[in-house]
């Protein structure tokens, strides 16, 4: 877990940097007047002396321990974001505008009371943001972004449900687990990515209430992606290198994945590789079929991040909502029999990404065991993002054949690069073959290599 503690103790380092200095002369109490949502919100000493604790503190994610912002740090407007929303068209709309509520007073309660909306774009954005953003807003509400669609499908289908449209049929104790554990990240609203931290990042006003038109790459993006694009991207695992696409270019996730894709069609998408709007490495690069023998060999048979990805993050099994992890994180490089063919018919061989559930993950929430869970296979399609043009399999030994670094081949007693490939030997558990639903690579690689 080490390099996933470095990766949670970056992001955190970024988030702070960013965040309001509020240790100065915001703790002193003021005489600005608090009968008002921004004079409440605004006078920060007010809003310590007034604040309802946290009836749960802290919890976990993916990506490690949530970090933790006190409620009134959360709602506190100040510093430059916040000079920066004064002069903005969403200022101009007023508090009660967009929370509803009640101005004008200096009691919380009442402020408080009535039709309040503490999250305007996750409970009213329909009515909150459409007539501005219509378009975003009827694209984004049936996004996988928005609904999580792609993790709630094989929840649903190791239930025995067919796919993540039948959310709502599973357990109401079901529900409520994944919307305080997977609901972390695998959902998002408006708010999430142009306004707040995400609940993974710990919540809250990200920059005083300024308003973002792009997110932000760390404090955003990162925050809800930290485990798998983040801690690949930036390069955080011990012998990895950030990306190309980071280090020669300087790109931000925006740059490739636009608006289109992340707000999506309005359409629902049963999982991200079905999005049309996905990007591609021929956008960028063109003739790559031709562009190398490794490539005229290989352009149709293996995913360009078989030769072109680092080792990357894996998650293991784990309880949700609680411990006993029976596979920890780790670095790991594996390649196996493509399990999307019909969204990705190019492909024979695609690197592969072992996902965290078990069997009795939900055994906590009186889920003892998901009845149908080898439906879903525990090993994914994977695109780490973690690209260099020369890995350790597309290096080789001067002399050497190009092969030398990725066919499984002989040296002198040893077997060579079997490591890479996923084999049924490589499972602790019996759950774990009969959910890799034929993506191992047994008796499915060339006969002259050597067993």
């Amino acid at each position: 877990m080490k390099f996933l503690r470095i990766a949670i103790i970056a992001l955190v380092g970024f988030l702070i940097t960013n965040c309001d200095d509020n240790t100065t002369d915001n703790n002193k109490p003021d005489n600005a007047a608090v009968n008002s949502c921004e004079g409440c919100h605004t006078n920060y000493a007010h809003l310590k002396a007034v604040f309802t604790p946290d009836s749960v503190v802290g919890g976990s994610s993916c990506g490690g321990e949530t970090p933790h912002y006190e409620p009134f740090d959360r709602v506190h407007l100040g510093g430059p974001g916040w000079e920066e929303f004064k002069k903005s068209k969403h200022y101009s709309l007023g508090c009660v505008g967009c929370h509803n509520g009640v101005g004008n007073t200096d009691d919380k309660a009442k402020a408080h009371s009535g039709d309040f909306l503490a999250h305007p774009t996750l409970e009213k954005a329909s009515e909150k943001c459409s007539n501005c953003h219509q378009e975003a807003v009827n694209n984004h509400k049936n996004s996988i972004h928005q609904m999580g669609w792609g993790q709630k499908r094989k929840v649903c289908i190791r239930m025995g449900y067919k796919d993540g449209n039948d959310f709502d049929k599973l357990p109401k104790t079901m529900q409520l687990a994944y919307d305080e554990n997977c609901g972390k990240c695998h959902a998002s609203t408006c708010g999430d990515c142009h306004v707040n931290r995400p609940k993974a990042a710990g919540g809250g006003l990200m920059n005083g209430h300024n308003f973002a038109a792009k997110p932000d790459m760390v404090n955003t993006c990162v925050a809800c992606h930290s485990s798998r694009g983040g801690h690949a991207y930036m390069g955080v695992a011990s012998g990895t290198v950030p990306d190309v696409h980071l280090t020669k270019k300087g790109y931000k996730c925006v740059d490739c994945h636009t608006k289109n894709e992340i707000h999506g069609t309005g359409k629902y998408v049963e999982q991200r590789y079905k999005y049309d709007q996905l990007p591609k490495c021929e956008n960028c690069h063109s003739g790559l079929e031709n562009k190398n023998t490794y490539h005229s060999v290989h352009y149709e048979t293996f995913s360009c991040n078989t030769c072109h990805s680092q080792a990357y993050n894996n998650c293991g099994s784990c309880h949700i909502g609680g411990e006993g992890a029976r596979i920890l994180s780790h670095q790991d490089f594996k390649i196996g029999i493509n399990p999307i063919p019909e969204i990705k018919p190019k492909f024979k061989y695609a690197v592969l990404r072992m996902t965290l559930m078990a069997p009795d993950s939900w055994e906590k929430y009186g889920i003892n065991i998901m009845p149908n869970f080898s439906d879903a296979p525990i090993y994914g399609y994977a695109t780490p993002h973690n690209i260099q043009r020369w890995t350790a399999r597309t290096k080789v030994e001067a002399g050497k054949p190009c092969s030398d670094a990725c066919h499984i081949t002989k040296d002198g007693d040893k077997i060579k690069n079997k490591e890479l490939y996923l084999f049924d030997s490589d499972f602790k558990f019996d759950w774990q073959r009969a959910s890799t639903k034929g993506l191992t690579v047994d008796g499915k690689l060339p006969s002259s290599w050597p067993k």
